[in-house]
């Protein structure tokens, strides 16, 4: 692949009225284009206030502009920005200005695949531009910063280095075959693999949480009808989002919202209430609660603290609540007696609130980022792959794996070496050494405009 020759532009900033909009031009004319509406050659880096006039010489805004020249730049070619007022109109008119001056509009993600074509970061690298972006939550953020900074990079380089020296190892005995590999070099080979394949089960392992940091933590709130789970869930976002009323079974489907809690992106669902004996249209909400709650990765048990006995639950939720981490919320501690229903699984973590005085809500609060914390979270790991990272490193394990079944029969090196190579390929396209254009397509056109 060689970069575009074209040059694009386009709106960096979302659409609509705002204070101000930044549009972006990067190419090998950049500088031309730059220089016809400044009158004057762009000086780099630095921010110069001027007006934007088109070619019929028609002032369309003020504007401040900064060139930042190839290879300094985030594409690695001739880049120029410039800053104008938010009104859609005007920035409409920039971009049809530009056009008529041999720009092209850009297509998404189009920035951000030129600077990885232009070797100004890995495939790892442009996709955690996204990540940052779209990250909720402060350890989601995190670990995209540590991606978009190289970490990700960094780990892959560490095994692929460990990879090359086997490789190497393994190719000297292949073009010198007369001579006898030594024991103790059959010893080392077979522990770096071992090391290799340690390496990368860490690094996959780690693709669980980063799906929750992406994702959010689906967390279900469940309970019988009129427990005060929609009241809770009002509680919890600070806002009136579900309707409650003193009539048992007012939710009949399920409410999602999303709920930032501490470091954490939660993906809250209100459920309609678990209810034995329900009515037709209720029973439809029912088989909703328990889909929503068999793919969850957290509970939220809402008990009414007035009743004596918890709501029996249906045979899948009982069996699938002894896998899952569970907080019971004793609701209605405002009304409730000295005691509490039972709990179903005796190892539910239990909080005693008040939905409607706010009683308790904090200590919930507390318990949902200790739970959260512990379905994955390693303060110490900051790499948190993808789906597309993870399908890449299993098969680099499966590699690594067949490469040491080989050597420990003493089957043929070359075939030990063709695992090996393998290996490296897998780990290549996760950094996107390896060279695959439709890949490339899919990932980029997941980009928004202008990035």
């Amino acid at each position: 692949m060689s970069p575009n020759p074209d040059t694009v532009a386009a709106l960096a900033t979302p659409a609509g009225t705002a204070a101000l909009a930044l549009i972006r031009v990067t190419g090998p004319a950049a500088a031309a284009v730059a220089r016809g509406v400044l009158g004057r050659e762009p000086e780099p880096r630095r921010a110069r206030h001027a007006p934007y006039r088109d070619l019929a010489g028609t002032e369309i805004d003020d504007v401040v502009a900064t060139f930042f020249a190839g290879p300094k730049s985030y594409t690695g070619e001739d880049v120029w920005e410039l800053s104008c007022h938010g009104n859609p109109y005007i920035a409409q008119r920039i971009l049809e200005d530009l056009v008529a001056r041999g720009c092209r509009l850009a297509e998404p993600g189009e920035f951000t695949r030129r600077a990885f074509l232009n070797g100004r970061m890995d495939l790892s690298q442009a996709e955690a531009v996204m990540e940052v972006i779209h990250a909720r939550g402060e350890r989601a953020l995190a670990a995209a910063r540590h991606h978009l900074q190289g970490g990700l990079g960094r780990r892959l380089g560490e095994i692929v280095d460990r990879v090359l020296g086997v490789l190497a190892r393994l190719e000297a005995y292949i073009d010198f075959p007369e001579e006898d590999l030594p024991p103790e070099d059959r010893g080392l080979v077979a522990s770096e693999l071992e090391l290799i394949h340690l390496m990368i089960n860490r690094l996959s392992s780690t693709s669980r949480y980063g799906e929750l940091l992406r994702e959010g933590v689906r967390t279900v709130l469940l309970g019988a009808p009129n427990a005060g789970k929609s009241s809770l869930l009002n509680r919890l976002l600070g806002e009136e989002r579900a309707l409650v009323s003193p009539e048992p079974g007012t939710t009949r489907d399920y409410l999602e919202e999303r709920w930032i809690v501490g470091p954490h992106c939660l993906r809250l669902v209100d459920t309609a209430g678990l209810n034995l004996a329900p009515a037709p249209v209720e029973r439809l909400g029912i088989a909703k609660t328990v889909e929503r709650a068999l793919g969850a990765d957290l509970w939220i048990l809402v008990l009414d603290a007035t009743q004596a006995t918890p709501p029996e639950l249906p045979a899948e939720l009982q069996a699938k609540g002894r896998e899952l981490p569970v907080i019971v919320v004793q609701n209605k501690l405002d009304l409730a007696s000295a005691g509490a229903p039972p709990l179903p699984w005796p190892g539910a973590s239990v909080v005693r609130t008040s939905a409607l005085t706010g009683e308790g809500l904090e200590a919930l609060r507390a318990e949902i980022i200790r739970r959260v914390d512990a379905l994955g979270y390693d303060p110490g790991e900051l790499v948190a792959v993808n789906a597309r990272h993870a399908v890449a490193l299993a098969e680099a394990a499966t590699g690594v794996t067949a490469a040491r079944v080989q050597w420990r029969d003493h089957g043929p090196v070359e075939l030990v070496a063709s695992e090996i190579r393998g290996v490296l390929d897998a780990c290549g396209r996760i950094t996107g050494r390896i060279d695959h254009e439709r890949m490339l397509d899919a990932l980029f056109a997941t980009f928004c405009i202008g990035k």
